[in-house]
């Protein structure tokens, strides 16, 4: 059932069962028996592909899969991080000093989105790494956590998104490099016309204006309101009733009671010093012929970037912690309870990874993409309907990067052949959509560990979310037509931003009115 219709399914079955039972494990264990099933249509074909997929996370091609590997291994060593920051009392003592700066919530929320720009090297690192940072600071304000996974997430890729030097970055100039030499133009670079799509990237803008536009003016749609609420009201970020937490541990820890400021910053700080190190390291050792900032970053490993980045940062930690002298027992507990608390997300991402393999071999998202080459469509609605068609894709099947991989081609063979002058606004819708998708899919592994990096319910996470990540994609939808019908990336962009004002008008009046 390749290529077809019933390739959908399993992607909005576990869709479909997270939104019913709001249990993460439960639906995507559901997802993967449907998805084998579709595939084979034998109980023994099912259980055998899902081993064979399970299998493939850890090893491929004969070979241990080494991306998987030390992105679960980076998560063990943050949570190791985390426990023994939390025993030198760097985390108490970073949310007094914090709380004594930053006096109120939105001023919480501002200094989080910042965050989340600031760090643009790769969003793996920048959802985790942003998460260990504020919450300290958003705890201390009664921020609630599901509020703190959407400020992570809905900085970190569309930053990385758009930041020549990131991961994602030389990630997609390499693809666009590919794309214009099939179509002979030669009038622009890849990086130039990367620079050039970045104006384009509309849901991005639109994306990250909502967040500080949240933050300043309080707007908490749906449910979002229910778990603000409930922080303010008890001061309580997280509902303990749903069972563990990813990232969070589990057990009260001891701490010490001279902890300072420098016990959670000097850890954080030698994590990001390490990582980009790595990164520009084995970006450079992996580049023929001499290498630049740009090359090293499109060359990099990044999952053992964070490996090294990690162990370099825990290191960092337990020599901040040894300062202490709180003895063999604590540190025996620091080990377990760090290694525990992230459980729950490796369980997670272990599962998705597992749909995300069937789901390729389903070939999801071709049939998808065959979709919109089979379409007579006026050529003025291209980057429209490439911004949809791309999130949905992403959405179902739960990575951006393997919808860069199966629409940048499409997108430009469709500019191609129809109007060339299209090409980047194609390209840039594709990206765009990718981002939404991404965004609002529970199977997508920046979704996890941002919930991870905020210490939420990835379930919590996912719907709160969800209308904020929706909200952006109408507008920008609105924005990519305006695009498309006059050519103009300034009106598209100036319409969507101007639309969004409108938005964000309406709904901060309806937020200062009393309940």
């Amino acid at each position: 059932m390749e290529g077809t219709f019933y390739t959908i399914i399993p992607p909005i079955a576990a869709i479909l069962m997270v939104v019913l039972t709001r249990r993460v494990l439960l639906s995507l264990g559901v997802g993967i028996l449907v998805g084998a099933w579709v595939l084979t249509q034998s109980i023994g074909g099912t259980f055998s592909t899902i081993f064979a997929s399970f299998k493939a996370v850890f090893i491929s091609d004969g070979a241990l899969n080494t991306w998987n590997v030390y992105i679960l291994l980076f998560l063990v060593l943050l949570g190791i991080m985390t426990a023994f920051i939390t025993i030198s009392g760097g985390s108490r003592a970073f949310g007094e000093w914090a709380m004594n700066r930053v006096k109120t919530r939105a001023g919480a929320q501002l200094v989080t989105a910042f965050l989340g720009i600031i760090i643009f090297i790769d969003d793996y690192f920048n959802s985790l790494a942003v998460g260990q940072v504020s919450r300290p600071l958003t705890d201390r304000h009664r921020i609630s956590r599901a509020k703190l996974a959407y400020l992570i997430d809905s900085t970190s890729a569309p930053i990385c998104v758009i930041s020549p030097v990131s991961s994602w970055g030389a990630y997609i100039i390499a693809l666009i490099g590919s794309i214009l030499v099939a179509h002979e133009v030669t009038d622009v670079s890849a990086f130039t016309a990367f620079i050039q799509m970045i104006p384009m990237n509309l849901y991005v803008f639109v994306a990250i204006l909502l967040v500080f536009a949240t933050a300043i003016f309080n707007i908490d749609l749906f449910s979002m309101k229910k778990h603000e609420k409930r922080a303010i009201d008890t001061g309580e970020v997280v509902d303990s009733s749903k069972g563990d937490i990813p990232g969070e541990l589990k057990s009260e820890l001891p701490m010490s009671k001279e902890g300072k400021v420098t016990d959670l910053v000097v850890p954080i700080i030698s994590l990001i010093i390490g990582t980009v190190t790595a990164m520009i390291y084995t970006g450079v050792k992996a580049t023929e012929g001499p290498a630049t900032i740009l090359s090293a970053f499109e060359n990099t490993d990044v999952a053992a970037s964070l490996v090294y980045g990690g162990t370099f940062g825990l290191v960092v930690t337990l020599l901040m912690y040894a300062r202490h002298k709180m003895g063999s027992n604590v540190l025996r507990a620091g080990l377990v309870e760090g290694t525990k608390s992230m459980l729950p997300a490796i369980y997670i991402l272990i599962f998705a990874w597992v749909i995300v393999d069937i789901i390729g071999q389903l070939g999801t998202g071709e049939y998808l993409a065959e979709i919109v080459k089979q379409s007579n469509m006026n050529i003025a609605y291209l980057p429209v309907v490439l911004f949809l068609l791309s999130g949905v894709m992403a959405f179902a099947t739960g990575t951006s990067w393997g919808t860069f991989g199966i629409m940048l081609p499409i997108a430009g063979e469709i500019a191609a052949a129809t109007d060339i002058t299209l090409l980047l606004p194609a390209l840039s819708a594709v990206l765009a959509g990718s981002v939404f998708g991404d965004h609002c899919s529970p199977i997508s592994d920046t979704t996890i560990l941002s919930s991870t990096g905020a210490g939420a319910h990835h379930i919590d996470h996912v719907l709160t979310q969800l209308p904020y990540a929706i909200l952006s994609a109408i507008i920008a939808s609105i924005g990519y037509i305006a695009l498309g019908l006059t050519g103009s990336t300034l009106v598209g962009l100036g319409f969507s931003v101007a639309l969004l004002v409108v938005v964000v008008f309406i709904f901060r009046s309806t937020a200062s009115k009393p309940a």
